[in-house]
């Protein structure tokens, strides 16, 4: 290999570019070119044997001539991609959670843009109706509901097969449709309109004080700040939304509104839809690569006036962003878990600071980091303490059940309270978070457990698919016959789970359909929707679910939710286990009685006595969550300390140990940081691989970034890390 001197790297008009690349090494790359491409752009350039795009840092100012420095391939953009408030939010977060900056601004892009192709709108299908889908009665389509509201949906405009997507139409509708030659599809070549008009589409809802003074609060702002609105369930958050956004979008400027997951964004976008004629997409993982660019793309220029979206939205460009929203900001779904482990919710603060605009976190259980960032006055605190409409608060009760039967997770005292619910026309919401027949497959003989082969946990029973999975790992295997330790016969589930429990309801209430929504439940594309729609229409009396229906959905006929287990979180060793309980019974409690009829919640324990649930109970979860603050203060955890988390995976534990006892032994030693472990994770073998954590604890958020990029520094060249896959986490929120 002929080394370059620095003359002969700027012969021929050449400049050498430094480059991110998205690779795992937290240092960029010098790459040659005629010119020098703008600062932002994409480059594609040539990594090893593989061909990777990255994007230009500008013209190096010192360069390693080491090494023959290769030519960009190509520069796939005229001028920078990103805005610069979205060029800058990436380099903050890249520099805040530690990571490599190549993989943080690929991380912000959409798939195709990440590939390479062309920031540019391509040609998609549409669909619209025929005269032949005008002539016919709808009523026609009543045995197929599916083509009947597609059909209705269609006469209304033509709609491209992104938003029939987005609706959760489904493609065999689509299809029928299309053979009976009531529509017909047609190309459509995008063009924005980014000259959007504001309309109204229904008239806003007349607000209690608390919401029009929340709502007002926010509109009289001097200057843009961060909100915490915390209202209790069934408050009527999404009205103060609603109204706080419409005079952002009157301005012609465009709202960013984050959810937690995929199952809250079509029923928030069926009612911003109804609320607001203006341009809508969204922006989450079930989309196509191609409809998330179109979506990107629209936001960029101006086209969308409301973009709804899962964490990943955070990075969205806007060319006039006038407001974000978080709901459900204390969402564990807004963090990062994987790879580049950032918090939206966090982020989103950073950017309305930097973009000048208001921020409002929602929540009825907001976390503690929140609520203490109100007591700093970092947050302007606006509250909703009644439920909209008139609704009442439910009751809530404690349930011993120690020594009492149980009949599939079911006490008799439960039973008799949800017959007298069920038989005055009301609906009963059972939760329990544990999906599948039972939670372990237990041999009556010999007490043998069917333990998953790649991870330290039992293997799940579900029934109906006549399997064994592991909810881990998702290794599975057929349901035996017999024990594979003394080949008994007699197998039985240990435990109890949603599906077990959706067949024990239907036997003691064979009158009665049960409409069970879990993650196996809703695996179809559009089922989701639809089993929420049959629940809010109450056409299952007795509803069965796991967290999936816990948040943020509205059951105006339910009059009764039980608790089943909530015992597991009271003795948990994750510190953010009380919060987490707070927020889950508070949240499935919310379910109940938010119509005119009463509600009431029972809550199943073996623990009625513990403080955790007496002070919930008793005090609600805003006094219970300034409760745990105050132990938070007062044992030094977050928010009042800042952690850091390095992981270490290995098929050898001592590998996986080594490893992090050399990244602890590289840490500086420092009177206010203090080092734990390392130590195996909760679940210390996963997928085949062991597990080991090393907690670094700081007081000082400044102290923490200046003691990791000093390590950090370090590790990059230390050869026995390779061995072993191993990751940082600013800010942890899981230690499992």
């Amino acid at each position: 290999m002929t080394k370059s001197t620095p003359a002969e790297l700027f012969a021929n008009d050449s400049t050498v570019v430094n480059v991110a690349v998205p690779v795992p090494l937290a240092r960029h790359f010098h790459y040659r070119c005629a010119t020098a491409p703008p600062c932002g752009t994409r480059l594609k350039v040539p990594f090893g044997n593989r061909s990777l795009v990255g994007f230009s840092l500008g013209v190096a100012t010192a360069v390693n001539t080491e090494f023959e420095l290769k030519p960009i391939h190509a520069v796939l953009d005229d001028e920078p991609l990103l805005p610069p408030a979205v060029w800058g939010l990436l380099q903050w977060a890249a520099e805040y959670y530690q990571h490599p900056l190549g993989e943080v601004l690929n991380h912000g892009l959409p798939v195709l843009l990440r590939q390479g192709e062309a920031a540019s709108y391509k040609t998609t299908e549409g669909f619209r109706v025929t005269e032949a889908g005008l002539a016919i009665e709808l009523n026609e389509l009543r045995r197929a509901p599916q083509q009947q509201r597609l059909l209705a949906a269609l006469r209304n405009g033509p709609m491209l097969r992104r938003d029939i997507t987005a609706q959760e139409f489904s493609s065999a509708a689509l299809k029928a449709l299309q053979e009976k030659e009531c529509i017909e599809s047609f190309q459509h070549v995008p063009q924005t309109n980014a000259d959007w008009s504001f309309a109204i589409g229904s008239e806003p809802l007349q607000l209690n004080p608390e919401q029009a003074l929340a709502v007002a609060a926010i509109g009289a702002a001097s200057k843009p700040q961060t909100y915490l609105l915390e209202g209790v369930t069934g408050s009527g958050k999404t009205e103060v939304y609603l109204q706080a956004m419409a005079e952002v979008l009157r301005k012609g400027k465009q709202v960013l509104v984050l959810v937690p997951e995929i199952g809250l964004t079509p029923q928030t976008l069926r009612r911003f839809q109804k609320r607001f004629a203006v341009p809508i997409v969204m922006l989450h993982s079930a989309l196509t690569d191609r409809e998330r660019l179109d979506a990107w793309l629209d936001a960029k220029n101006g086209g969308a006036a409301i973009v709804i979206g899962t964490r990943s939205a955070i990075f969205t460009p806007f060319k006039r962003l006038g407001m974000i929203i978080v709901d459900e900001e204390h969402d564990n779904s807004l963090k990062q878990q994987e790879g580049f482990r950032y918090h939206a919710r966090d982020l989103a603060v950073v950017r309305g600071q930097k973009e000048q605009v208001p921020v409002i976190l929602g929540s009825a259980t907001p976390s503690l980091e929140s609520i203490n960032n109100v007591a700093q006055q970092r947050y302007a605190h606006l509250q909703l303490t009644q439920r909209a409409g008139g609704a009442k608060l439910a009751r809530q009760t404690v349930l011993d059940i120690k020594q009492l039967p149980l009949k599939g997770g079911l006490s008799v005292p439960l039973i008799e309270q949800m017959r007298k619910e069920l038989e005055r026309g009301q609906q009963v919401l059972v939760f329990l978070n544990r999906r599948g027949y039972a939670p372990a497959l237990l041999c009556h003989e010999c007490g043998w457990l069917a333990q998953c082969r790649r991870c330290d946990a039992y293997y799940t029973v579900h029934q109906r698919q006549q399997m064994l999975q592991c909810h881990h790992c998702g290794d599975q295997q057929r349901l035996p016959k017999q024990c594979f330790d003394c080949g008994s016969t007699q197998l039985v589930g240990r435990g109890t789970g949603t599906e077990q429990l959706e067949q024990t309801l239907a036997d003691i209430f064979p009158e009665f359909p049960v409409l069970r929504i879990d993650r196996d439940s809703t695996r179809r594309k559009g089922s989701l929707a639809k089993h929420l729609t049959a629940a809010t229409e109450n056409k299952y009396p007795i509803l069965v679910g796991t967290q999936m229906i816990a948040k943020g959905h509205h059951f105006p006929h339910v009059t009764l939710v039980a608790l089943l287990d909530v015992d597991g979180a009271l003795y948990s060793s994750d510190f953010r286990a009380a919060e987490r309980l707070g927020q889950l019974i508070t949240q499935v409690a919310g379910r109940a009685g938010r119509a005119s009829a009463p509600g009431t919640v029972v809550l199943q324990t073996h623990h009625p006595e513990h403080d955790l649930l007496q002070d919930l109970i008793h005090n609600g979860y805003a006094a219970f969550a300034r409760s745990l603050l105050r132990e938070r203060q007062l044992t030094q955890l977050p928010p009042f300390a800042q952690l850091a988390l390095f992981r270490a995976e290995a098929h050898e534990a001592g590998q996986a140990q080594s490893a992090l006892e050399i990244i602890a032994a590289q840490l500086p030693e420092h009177p206010e940081v203090f080092v734990l472990g390392p130590m195996p994770a909760v679940m210390e073998r996963r997928a085949g691989r062991y597990r080991y954590q090393l907690l670094v604890q700081c007081q000082q958020r400044g102290l923490r970034q200046q003691l990791l990029q000093h390590t950090l520094a370090k590790l990059e060249n230390l050869p026995e890390l390779r061995r072993v896959r191993w990751s940082l986490d600013v800010d942890p929120q899981d230690f499992s």
